[in-house]
């Protein structure tokens, strides 16, 4: 009789509050997908010469499958020698997979990998008719590019290919056409329309994005032409732009049309590639981030975005952004907010602003209404408002922020008809604010008591908003901070992640002409094209050698500013993990006279600490210049509290390496080099139970001009780390669980039939990245020391071959699944990360009737998967087939 085990494996996020065991799914819902494969082959010169008859490497890696009887479709052919030599495969039997890996030729076999579409945090249309909202220069400021167009540093000459939605090309200040001589000059649409990531894509030639506008926001910071009703500017208005599109409309995107893509960016001669994308990774070896290394590797800038995943916390580094040579970019938070004023008319004052990009749509003045005239209460509108309160319907309504939630106070003003109500603040700050479908807005806490104290002295007042040319600025109370969005790192392999930050709050920029042509737009997304742009000014001027191109990262980062946590004198810079080298600093990069390198010291953990750092200190210029070196801490970041990671903002606290040096002071000759030879200890007196992330900065300073190393270590043993939650913090239940085919837990022995929902469903989370899961079904009798008690998941699972075996002398009758490179489950929102299983071993074979259990062993980090000692492992109750 044909018996199965389908057992249903998640991976779950952690959230604040308990959730319940009801809300596991028994569905498949992961970022890769099923029965495909990447396939890299080795170069022509390294495969023996007995197959040269049989054609390409390509061919006779595909012969060699053949004779072997292994069935298989080739979807995609990847050939740039140097680079990438391999194919897209779908394999008939999972089971193949360790096959292909042993073939002669076959260089390594990965799951082909799904992304998300790029989402901005954030994202508001506005009106190409309201001159207010603020130009590019905040952020050019801010980076030193004002100074490079002032200088006549454009970009021109530079090639950008974007790989995105798509552009454009017909938004006039995108230039308004496609193909050479246009400012979009070339590309390629790998996709179409309708593709969404789990259909066949439809190609064309043309990579017209008028449906989804992340690529067009995107090319607009990078090259926007100026002149336009907003007076904004590209960082590269000059480039020539190539659009890659491998999204639909709303989708999906594997990652062998990513790769596809990159590297027919290589063919198509570009400078520079950026990827406003990515998901949650934490290694360095998925197949899009190694082909980005090795692409960037060669003398090609590649820009790829950090993430937009800071609330989540600590190592959670975005792929193919982990890719070890490629710039990894975060996001700061614009130094000013765009918003809108009204004027009020029987009082005198100043325009007042109020928090939207576009104007309240309300035409003529109205009179001003104040639920109280106490601009002291603590309470205003939070209770039903008296019988008295006369028709709202034709006022402005004044209520003061507090004590309950808005949506409260404005269902009581409703009630008598209130429509729009302005909120003026007790000190917080303005932010936007969560109204339902109520119209009302934030302004500032002295406005709103100036208005309330001039309505209980008797004023009459009027207000107005206008519909054009009402828009203003403020500072942004975060503005220049690493925005809060912002991911962190490091990977789990100890690398910088992410290794700068550029301006990505609150980004004005093109849009498609058919949703509106402009919007403010905030991400990773905006601050990666801005870095792209200010690569191809960094070319502009020195030159497109692979020398320059090569040495981009190291230039951007030893010139940034390094960022604070926040605007308050005395608390620490923010962590490393989260800012990388600080805000890029382009102007200085270009015209730097001294260089230093390498910029990224990597201390790694206390098990490997590289506690002695050599770096080189340059002097470019045409004077003697005598440097002095400092050493200045950043934060060091508290990543995990009793096992879980902790979420963003990760705490931070002052306690710091030491740092000494051969030599703290030197003098250089014009063209002269003095190594730094830095000795840290890493901070003392830290629970290493929290994984204490510390880092900071090695200034060398000579007058005016500063460079400087940024480093990065853990005061702890990542092998220490607890990799499979074992609490009941998530569903109140201790972890990991067999559910029964009711979803309640099962903590006896069961029999399941296989039939219809007849059947267990194992649960756990994985608390920290393991480069290693495996489920294998043991005998019911086994006797073993286990450690445990009794997301999305981002790799296919696929099985290699299993000889029996044993783990603590337990004899393995079959694997279940395997699992390589699992980033952490989260603390967001990330519930029903899922895996159904077939109902076979992952050989194929049927599972005979009899008594089981499951033995799930997650390799720590670090750890040498052939050490058992070296895994944490759970043993299941008994599970009866009984099919």
């Amino acid at each position: 009789m044909k018996v199965a085990l389908p057992l249903a494996l998640l991976a779950t996020s952690a959230l604040a509050a308990k959730s319940s065991l009801s809300s596991v799914q028994r569905v498949t819902n992961l970022a890769s997908t099923s029965g495909r494969f990447i396939v890299e082959v080795k170069e022509a010169s390294d495969i023996p010469s007995k197959r040269e008859a049989l054609g390409t490497p390509h061919e006779r890696v595909y012969h060699s499958l053949r004779e072997r009887k292994i069935s298989f479709d080739v979807t995609k052919e990847f050939n740039s020698p140097g680079l990438f030599l391999g194919a897209a495969i779908t394999l008939t039997n999972s089971d193949d997979v360790a096959n292909v890996l042993n073939t002669e030729g076959v260089v390594s076999i990965r799951p082909v990998k799904t992304y998300k579409a790029p989402k901005p945090v954030s994202s508001k249309i506005v009106s190409p008719g309201d001159k207010g909202l603020p130009d590019s220069e905040s952020t050019h400021v801010v980076t030193g590019v004002d100074k490079l167009h002032a200088m006549g540093i454009t970009g021109k000459g530079i090639k950008i290919g974007i790989l995105d939605t798509g552009t454009d090309y017909t938004h006039p200040f995108l230039g308004g056409g496609f193909g050479h001589g246009f400012k979009v000059a070339g590309g390629h649409d790998f996709v179409g329309d309708d593709y969404t990531g789990s259909n066949d894509p439809v190609p064309d030639s043309d990579p017209l994005d008028q449906c989804n506008g992340h690529g067009t926001h995107v090319a607009g910071i990078i090259g926007a032409n100026p002149g336009n009703p907003f007076n904004i500017s590209g960082v590269a208005p000059d480039a020539v732009i190539y659009s890659y599109r491998i999204f639909g409309c709303e989708s999906t995107v594997t990652d062998d049309i990513i790769i596809d893509a990159m590297l027919t960016g290589v063919k198509d001669g570009m400078d520079i590639l950026t990827l406003s994308l990515g998901g949650a990774s934490g290694w360095t070896e998925e197949t899009a981030s190694v082909v980005a290394s090795r692409i960037a590797a060669s003398g090609k800038i590649v820009t790829i975005a950090a993430g937009n995943d800071g609330d989540l916390g600590s190592w959670y580094a975005s792929g193919p952004a982990t890719g070890l040579e490629t710039i990894s970019v975060a996001s700061s938070d614009n130094t000013v907010i765009p918003l809108q004023s009204f004027t009020v008319e029987g009082v005198t004052h100043d325009p007042i602003p109020y928090y939207s990009v576009l104007p309240l749509p309300i035409d003529g003045p109205k009179k001003l209404y104040a639920i109280s005239k106490d601009s002291t209460v603590v309470d205003d509108a939070c209770n039903p408002l008296p019988a008295d309160t006369p028709d709202l319907s034709e006022f402005v309504v004044l209520v003061r922020r507090g004590t309950c939630a808005f949506v409260d106070k404005l269902a009581n003003i409703a009630a008598f008809g209130g429509n729009i109500s302005l909120i003026y603040d007790n000190g917080g700050g303005l932010a936007s604010i969560a109204v339902g479908d109520f119209t009302a807005v934030l302004i500032p806490a002295d406005d709103g008591t100036f208005l309330a104290d001039q309505l209980a002295a008797g004023a009459s007042i009027d207000v107005t908003f206008p519909q054009v040319g009402g828009a203003v600025t403020i500072p942004a109370a975060t503005g220049g901070l690493v925005s809060s969005f912002s991911t962190y790192g490091p990977s789990y392999d100890m690398y910088f992640k992410p290794a700068i930050t550029a301006p990505g709050g609150n980004i004005l920029s093109t849009y498609p002409t058919t949703m509106g042509s402009w919007a403010l737009d905030s991400g990773t997304s905006m601050a990666t094209p801005f870095l792209a742009g200010s690569s191809a000014l960094l070319l502009a001027a020195k030159g497109k050698s692979v020398a320059v191109a090569r040495s981009a990262r190291t230039l951007f980062e030893s010139t940034a500013q390094t960022i604070p946590s926040s605007l308050t004198d005395g608390d620490p810079l923010q962590t490393v993990a989260q800012q990388g080298a600080g805000l890029i600093q382009v102007h200085d990069a270009i015209f730097a006279s001294t260089i230093l390198s390498p910029a990224e010291l990597l201390l790694n953990d206390t098990t490997h600490f590289a506690g002695t750092q050599k770096f080189t200190v340059q002097n470019v210029g045409k004077k003697i210049k005598t440097y002095t070196l400092s050493h200045v801490p950043a934060g060091t970041a508290l990543t995990v509290d009793s096992g879980m990671v902790n979420s963003g903002p990760v705490p931070l606290t002052s306690d710091s390496a030491t740092v000494k040096f051969n030599q703290n002071k030197f003098t250089l000759l014009p063209g002269q080099s003095h190594t730094v030879v830095a000795t840290f200890t890493p901070p003392k007196g830290l629970d290493a139970s929290t994984l204490p992330v510390y880092s900071g900065f090695i200034h060398a300073t000579s007058g005016n001009e500063s460079v400087h190393a940024t480093y990065l270590g853990l005061a702890a043993s990542i092998k220490d780390a607890h990799v499979v939650d074992d609490t009941d913090f998530v569903f109140g239940v201790d972890l990991p669980v067999v559910l029964d085919s009711v979803g309640d837990v099962q903590d006896v022995p069961v029999n399941y039939t296989f039939v219809g929902d007849d059947a267990p469903t194992i649960l756990w989370r994985q608390a920290f990245g393991t480069a290693l899961l495996r489920l294998d079904l043991v005998s019911a009798d086994v006797a073993v020391n286990t450690t445990l008690n009794s997301r999305g998941l981002p790799w296919f699972s696929f099985s290699r071959p299993h000889n029996g075996g044993t783990f603590a002398k337990v004899p393995i009758l079959g694997s279940l699944l395997e699992f390589d490179y699992l980033v952490r489950n989260d603390l967001g929102d990330n519930l029903d990360d899922t895996v159904l299983m077939e109902n076979t071993f992952a050989n194929g074979t049927v599972i005979p009737n009899g008594s089981y259990r499951v033995l799930l062993r997650s390799l720590k980090v670090t750890g040498d998967p052939k050490n058992e000692a070296d895994y944490e492992s759970w043993l299941s109750p008994i599970i009866g087939v009984a099919a």
